[in-house]
């Protein structure tokens, strides 16, 4: 088994690809020729959490276990093995593997249900994940214009230097300007009020998953056309945006992102909701693992 460090994963992993090979892991998934494990947790009495989730596809599986705290940090990990033999492959330094195959599932998304053309993207928030977001839009639509909110000023900021973006004054400014919008937060309540959506607006909601947080409001989903989940046996689980804000009549019009929903109306309002999933963490690192064995 060998490590593979973060900046090899940088190095072999551009986010147009990453698009590329989760669109195909889920259209596997679709046909029956790769399978997803919902995300676990064990909660330790010090707040320490334990995190694990699993997948495969094709030819590999694997599993990524990740542990967090609240005043410590988190610290990632990815085990990849061959399918045909059981070996085990490699093991990953999984922090960037996260935030790149985060990003690329909203990509698939946007790709499939945003409208054509040049958008205007509101990222509602500034860290880690909203950079992937972001990055992983701009690599199927041609971005306009960038808007981030943030609820810290000096973030967004930071955030508008880096990723060539504007600063909104606030979420509604922000998500009423956009055609792509971009939740990334860990939000205990709605971010924005649902009236501030427009017609024909994209939202990639990727920030919350658990079951008592969420960035949604209840208000969007009867609002909206589609709502597709990356899975909704682990969005039953995590997903409070949909768990908080849908009853079970609202749960029967989900659709997951493996059943290939496209956009079909130029004004219609479409919703993806993104947990993150070990299926996405093996297509990925399979790509990293292959590219340096070539």
């Amino acid at each position: 088994m060998i490590h593979i460090d973060e900046a090899t994963v940088r190095a072999h992993l551009p986010m147009a690809k990453a698009v590329d090979l989760l669109d195909e892991a889920f259209k596997a998934w679709h046909k029956g020729l790769a399978g997803n494990q919902p995300r676990r947790r064990l909660f330790v009495p010090t707040g320490a959490v334990f995190h694990a989730l699993a997948g495969f596809n094709e030819k590999y599986f694997g599993t990524k276990v990740y542990a967090t705290h609240a005043k410590h940090g988190a610290w990632f990990h990815f085990l990849l093995y061959d399918a045909a033999t059981a070996r085990p492959l490699a093991i990953f330094d999984a922090n960037w593997l996260g935030q790149i195959r985060t990003g690329a599932a909203s990509g698939v998304a946007t790709r499939r249900l945003a409208r054509p053309g040049p958008a205007t993207v509101a990222v509602l928030g500034s860290g880690f994940q909203a950079r992937g977001q972001l990055e992983a839009i701009r690599a199927v639509r041609e971005v306009s214009r960038a808007i981030v909110w943030s609820r810290k000023r000096e973030s967004a900021e930071k955030f508008a230097g880096e990723m060539n973006a504007e600063v909104a004054v606030s979420a509604d400014d922000a998500v009423a300007q956009a055609s792509i919008v971009v939740t990334a937060t860990p939000a205990k309540d709605p971010l924005f009020d649902a009236l501030s959506v427009q017609p024909g607006t994209h939202i990639n909601a990727a920030g919350s998953n658990a079951p008592t947080r969420r960035e949604l409001p209840a208000e969007l989903f009867p609002m909206a056309s589609a709502i597709v989940a990356d899975s909704i046996e682990q969005c039953r689980i995590e997903a409070g945006d949909l768990l908080l804000g849908l009853d079970e009549a609202g749960w029967a019009r989900v659709e997951e992102l493996r059943n290939g929903r496209a956009r079909q109306t130029e004004d219609e309002i479409t919703v993806f909701k993104s947990v993150g999933l070990g299926l996405e963490d093996v297509a990925v690192a399979a790509w990293v693992y292959e590219s340096l064995h070539r």
